[in-house]
C-alpha cells in the first residue's frame, strides 16, 4: 500500500510540475535510476505511510536522525501543496514545518 501510495502521489507531483533532483543522488547511475533511488528514501516512504493509516487532514510528523536531501525537501513541499496537510520533518539541525507548499526555514538549511 505504501508504494501505491507513493506512485499515486508521483504522478500527481509531476503534473504540479515536480522535478526530481537527481544531484542528490552520488551513486554512479542513469538519471532514470537516480530518479527512481529518490522516490523511495526515508521520508518519502513515511509520509505515504502516514497519509494511508491517517485520517484527511491529520498532521503528520516525521523524524529522522539524518539531514533532509533537497530533493526531500522540494518533494515535501509538493505533498503538502496536493494533499492540503501539514507535514512536519525534525532532521539532524532543524524541524521543517511544511504547508501549502512552502516550508519554515524559507529554502535554507
Amino acid at each position: 500500500e505504501i508504494y501505491a501510495e507513493l506512485q499515486r502521489l508521483s504522478g500527481q507531483m509531476k503534473k504540479s510540475g515536480y522535478v526530481p533532483d537527481t544531484n542528490s543522488v552520488l551513486q554512479d547511475v542513469e538519471i532514470e535510476k537516480k530518479a527512481n533511488v529518490l522516490c523511495y528514501h526515508s521520508e518519502k516512504l513515511a509520509i505515504a505511510f502516514g497519509l494511508i493509516s491517517t485520517p484527511p487532514g491529520t498532521p503528520i510528523r516525521v523524524i529522522k536522525n539524518l539531514r533532509v536531501c533537497s530533493d526531500c525537501h522540494a518533494a515535501t513541499k509538493c505533498i503538502s501543496k496536493i494533499v492540503q496537510r501539514k507535514i512536519t520533518v525534525r532532521d539532524a539541525t532543524r524541524f521543517h514545518h511544511f504547508e501549502h507548499g512552502r516550508c519554515s526555514c524559507a529554502d535554507y538549511w
